[in-house]
């Protein structure tokens, strides 16, 4: 196997599904169709994959055009193929190359993916993830302005991130 540096390591890659994390957090899983030299990423039938807890939705997205700087992580995403072998995931981290995590097999401490029942997660319609979601968010910023108030009481006062000059 001959080295190819930076994105064109992923050409080997094309019409494989992959797990993509974006810098904004969301997951995205699909199968990549296309890579350029600034790892500008074109995904076919794209899921957006929300977890909250233990529970998680997928939300169809078509055809997902992803700009390069704002990939985190491209990992591959391998099932159980016909013959017998187990579900790896090979991740690539842009300009650093790729690795791979092997077979995720029950006895190097991994659960077989195959088994959905014993996956701890628990599959969801997208309007109840997306419900868990709008709470957990909400949980999120009251616990956060409780943080600021608690702070402007004691004399202190954190920027907000909207009002600091971003260059």
């Amino acid at each position: 196997m001959n080295y190819m540096p930076g994105t064109a390591s992923l050409i080997e890659d094309i019409d494989k599904k992959h797990l993509v994390l974006l810098r904004d957090g969301r997951t995205l899983i699909g199968f990549l169709r296309s890579i350029d030299q600034f790892a500008n990423l074109v995904l076919h039938q794209t899921v957006e994959r929300i977890h909250v807890g233990k529970k998680y939705g997928d939300i169809p997205r078509g055809i997902f055009v992803v700009r390069g700087e704002n990939v985190v992580l491209l990992g591959e995403i391998a099932g159980r193929g016909k013959n017998g072998c187990r579900r790896s995931l090979s991740v690539n981290f842009p300009r650093m190359g790729s690795t791979s995590l092997g077979s995720l097999a029950p006895s190097q401490g991994g659960e077989d993916l195959e088994k959905e029942s014993d996956t701890p997660l628990q599959q969801v319609s997208i309007e109840e993830i997306l419900e868990e979601q709008r709470a957990e968010q909400q949980t999120k910023l009251e616990a956060e302005k409780l943080k600021v108030q608690a702070l402007q009481d004691r004399g202190l006062s954190i920027p907000r991130a909207d009002t600091l000059d971003e260059y």
